[in-house]
């Protein structure tokens, strides 16, 4: 590791970044790096204008790529280099409002009961019903389930903050039946590093099952059930949220269960319940007579 990548690692910490954000920053790096061929020390404030151009016009990546070399390459000139450049002030992505794909009730079913593998059906049920983002529900351990109160005890969520969600019935006898196929002391979905002859052979003490797994569960899952919405791991949280809010939930008790800091990011799904699209219904069916 060279002496100015540890640099640019140890700002970072001082930042309080996540061990995933500084894996992302230091990638954004080193992609510019290779872009010129040089030690990122050794170029000016225009190599930087002209690489965010290429990024926009000839990579034409979306915003949240593009903010995410802006941060990584702000901090490293910014702060490891301390160089204050304006043209880091400058580049702002265009921002996009985009409303998340979600998924019916009956959809999530039939994509759930397409999961092979118990334990991935478990962790990818799991997260749809409480609500969860990937890595909490992946790395959930046995101690986090609270049975006697019904809750579920999410440690380092985004922004490294706690909270607690509430636990179904119905889940927490699935997840019991789960444990008692693996019995790890520490992991509520450990790691399966192999299916030999059907059976499931888990380490009951390794690392946790892996994101990279869920991912290919959910996509066969998807692939088989035939639903045709560009859906992921994180439209079942999106879901989650839209059908409690179907279902007459409080939209700050909601919050609280996302995680969410501010209310504003919650109300994102008020726009796609039943009931706003149902009040559309009828005026729209009126337009349509004698067409």
């Amino acid at each position: 590791m060279t002496p100015l990548r540890q640099r640019m690692i140890e700002d970072m910490r001082l930042r309080g970044l996540s061990a995933r954000t500084q894996e992302a920053y230091i990638a954004a790096v080193r992609r510019l790096a290779e872009y010129y061929h040089r030690s990122p020390d050794q170029l000016t404030e225009e190599d930087l204008r002209k690489y965010f151009l290429y990024l926009i016009n000839e990579k034409a990546l979306g915003p949240a790529t593009i903010t995410i070399a802006l941060c990584a390459i702000k901090i490293f000139y910014e702060h490891t280099l301390q160089r204050q450049w304006p043209t880091l002030q400058f580049v702002r992505p265009a921002y996009e409002k985009k409303l998340p794909v979600v998924l019916s009730r009956k959809e999530v079913r039939i994509i759930l009961s397409a999961v092979k593998v118990p334990v991935y059906r478990a962790c990818l049920t799991t997260i749809y019903a409480c609500g969860l983002r990937l890595l909490e529900g992946a790395k959930l351990r046995v101690s986090d389930v609270d049975s006697d109160r019904m809750m579920l005890h999410i440690h380092g969520g985004k922004g490294k903050k706690d909270r607690y969600v509430p636990l179904p019935g119905p889940l927490l006898k699935m997840l019991r039946s789960l444990w008692c196929t693996h019995h790890s002391p520490r992991w509520l979905f450990p790691a399966q590093p192999s299916v030999i002859q059907g059976q499931n052979n888990i380490a009951p003490n390794g690392a946790p099952v892996t994101c990279s797994a869920l991912h290919r569960a959910f996509r066969k899952a998807l692939q088989a059930s035939r639903i045709s919405k560009r859906a992921h791991i994180h439209t079942l949280r999106h879901s989650y949220a839209t059908h409690l809010l179907e279902a007459g939930i409080n939209l700050r008790i909601i919050q609280e269960n996302l995680g969410h800091n501010s209310p504003r990011t919650t109300q994102i799904y008020t726009h796609l319940t039943k009931e706003v699209r149902a009040t559309l219904t009828d005026p729209l069916n009126q337009l349509m007579e004698g067409l």
